[in-house]
Parts: structure tokens; sequence; C-alpha cells
């Protein structure tokens, strides 16, 4: 693809996808929120007509009163608002971003030689097919596992979160795998709006139009689906933010660190869902800091280790090796994230980036696109450990 067209469609789809997103997962919170702060309605009136609870909050300048019915109102509501198009819209702008960025430019962003020898098209098959996988396996347990215990069902879940992360980074390029890991949990979220949490509202109002009594099992199973995307939520947003962070899905067990992010974000969302109910448990917080504090301090880059001592490395040598291996990319006015190493001075400048990207944890350049040797890392840690 030409790199200007893909710039553009880059920032164009991943606007869209930012936006988007904000959207859902703030309805989303909302709703839960809601839920979770509902209390029992005080007119006796409201009760009868069959409010299970309302919600009184203050915002932009006003009182707001909602309230949720038992199964439905009496008369159809108009107008009726849906919230549906906001998890489509983040669903389709972020699988198009991942087609534009990764599968266009597999060989470079996806493919990783020294992780799995992929042909181009192996790779996006594994990837698209993990997204569909992804979402069999996990409605199979919702309506096994999930039907006798949810305790039960997130237990499975981190696990095979944990396969998932572990056999992802043992097929794609490190930041690719965790993108991957991210796919799948969004396309879970939001094939539960598209196929469970949407087909069980259709139902509800097809009921009132009938004018018969809704059935309330598939808005329990919307409801409970519903909550599985707030859990999802935060593990997600990790997944799509860390590629700027190559600490985390260059480490040596990144699957494992990812692993842990997703528990602890997850924790979280435990810890602001009891507050919604009222209940302040203060050491979910305190624990979530100190296992943030004790991964901070597990992550944190050892000097590299070189093989035989070089001696003294002139800067010839780095700047001939950056400009065969780094420089392709990291010139001009596109360089990526502006990092631009055309000079002695912008390389200079950058010891330490290149030092924790190219040398601790490798991810520099992304795929090993320009088959930077060992040898070639081994002389910038001792050019670096010089400085």
């Amino acid at each position: 693809m030409d790199p200007y067209l893909r710039d553009v469609l880059d920032v164009c789809l991943r606007m869209l996808h930012v936006v988007a997103g904000i959207a859902w997962i703030g309805a989303s919170f909302y709703f839960v929120r809601l839920d979770l702060a509902l209390r029992a309605p005080k007119d006796p009136n409201d009760a009868a007509a069959g409010v299970a609870g309302e919600f009184w909050g203050v915002h932009g300048g006003g009182l707001y009163h909602s309230q949720k019915y038992r199964l439905a109102p009496a008369e159809m509501p108009e107008p009726l608002h849906w919230f549906k198009w906001e998890a489509y819209t983040t669903w389709l702008s972020g699988f198009a971003l991942m087609v534009v960025l990764y599968y266009f430019d597999a060989d470079v962003r996806l493919v990783d030689p020294s992780i799995a020898k992929l042909e181009n098209w192996e790779a996006i098959v594994l990837s698209v097919g993990g997204l569909a996988l992804g979402w069999l396996v996990y409605d199979g347990l919702c309506r096994t596992v999930g039907t006798r215990s949810q305790a039960a069902l997130a237990v499975v879940g981190v696990f095979l979160i944990a396969v998932t992360a572990w056999a992802a980074g043992e097929l794609f390029a490190a930041r690719a795998a965790y993108l991957e890991v991210g796919a799948i949990l969004g396309t879970i979220m939001v094939a539960n709006v598209l196929l469970v949490i949407i087909p069980a509202h259709r139902k509800l109002v097809r009921a009132m139009e009938e004018k018969r009594e809704p059935d309330p099992a598939p808005l329990l199973r919307a409801k409970e689906r519903s909550v599985h995307n707030n859990y999802l939520t935060l593990p997600v947003l990790f997944t799509m933010l860390a590629g700027h962070f190559a600490f985390t899905f260059g480490a040596d067990e990144a699957w494992l660190v990812l692993v842990l992010v997703a528990v602890l974000t997850a924790f979280i969302r435990v810890f602001f869902n009891l507050w919604h109910t009222g209940r302040r448990v203060w050491w979910i917080p305190a624990v979530t800091v100190v296992g943030v504090v004790a991964l901070a301090f597990w992550l944190e880059p050892n000097e590299p280790a070189t093989g035989s001592d070089p001696g003294p490395v002139p800067f010839g040598q780095i700047q001939s090796v950056i400009e065969q291996r780094c420089a392709t990319c990291h010139s001009g006015a596109s360089a990526p994230l502006g990092v631009r190493l055309e000079t002695e001075a912008d390389i200079r400048a950058r010891v330490d980036d290149i030092g924790r990207q190219a040398v601790q944890t490798r991810a520099m350049p992304p795929g090993n696109a320009t088959s930077m040797t060992d040898e070639e890392r081994d002389l910038l840690a001792a050019w670096i450990a010089q400085q």
C-alpha cells in the first residue's frame, strides 16, 4: 500500500475508532453504574406500574431521574433509544485498522520470522480465525459453565486468555500478539451486543407490541453478557495502548504480563462496581497498587549483556548500523512518533530509546523487518554502555 494512503487511512480510522470507543465504553460504564445504583422506587404507583428501581443524578446543570422496569411498561415508549452503533462502529473501525496496518503490511508488522516462519497469508488467516474461534469458545462456555457458576466461568476465562496470549506470542510479532488478544476480546464484546444483547431487546419490544408478557430469560442473558463486557473493557484498552510501551509486549514473558494486567484491571472494575452499590472495599485498590508496583519492578530491564568485549566502539560503526536497520523508517517528517535517527545529534539524543527498543526489548525494528543481527544489537549495547 502507498505509505501516504496508509497514513491517511490510519489517522481517519483511528479517530473514528477512538471516538466510537469512547461512546461505547462511556455508555457501557454508565448503564452498569445505573443498574447497580438503582434503589426501590419511593412512589407506590411506580412500583405498581412495574418499576424495579430508580436513580437520581445531577449533571450538566440539571437533575435527572432514571427508572428501570422489571420487564417493560404497559405501553411502548416513543422514542426508544438503542445503544448498538457505538459498539458496531468501534469494532468495524478497529478491524479496518488491523487490515490497513497489520494485514496489508503483514511482513513488517504481523510476521516475525524469528518467532514463527509464517507466510503472510498464513498469519492473516490465523489472526482472523482467532477472532472467530475466540467468540465460539466464549459463547460455548457461557452456555455451559456460565449457567452453573459465573465464578467458574471467570476462572476458566482467565486461563483461556493466558493460553491465547501465549499462543499469539508464539505466532505473531510481539506488538501484534498483544493486539491480536485485544482484538479477540473486542470481538467477543461486540458479538455479545450483536448476537445476545440486541436480540434480547428486540424480543422485549416485540412482546410489548404484541401486548404479551416478555420472556425474562433472554433479558437476564443480555444483562449477564453486558457485565462480562464491563470487565473485559479495561484489558482490551491495555492491549490497544501497550503498543507504545515495548517493556510490556517485549518482555521475556509478555503473555504473563498481559494476563496479570488483565486481572488487575478487571479487579479495579470490581472495586468500582461495588462502589456503585454503596460499598467501599478499599483493600481492592490497595492490592491492585501493590500488584502494579510489583509488576513494574519485575519488568525493569537489566543492562543488556554483550558477547565478547568489542572494546571502544566508534560512532561510525553505530551510525552504519542505524542507517541500515533503523533510518529507513526513522527519517523525515513521517518518522514514527517523531523519532528521527538521521544525524549524530539525533542518535545521541535517543540513546535511551535505542537501548530499550532495539537492545533490551528487541521490539525494533518491528518484526525485525530490516534483519538486524544479534551481533549488531550487541554492538549497540556496547556503545550505549560507553556513553
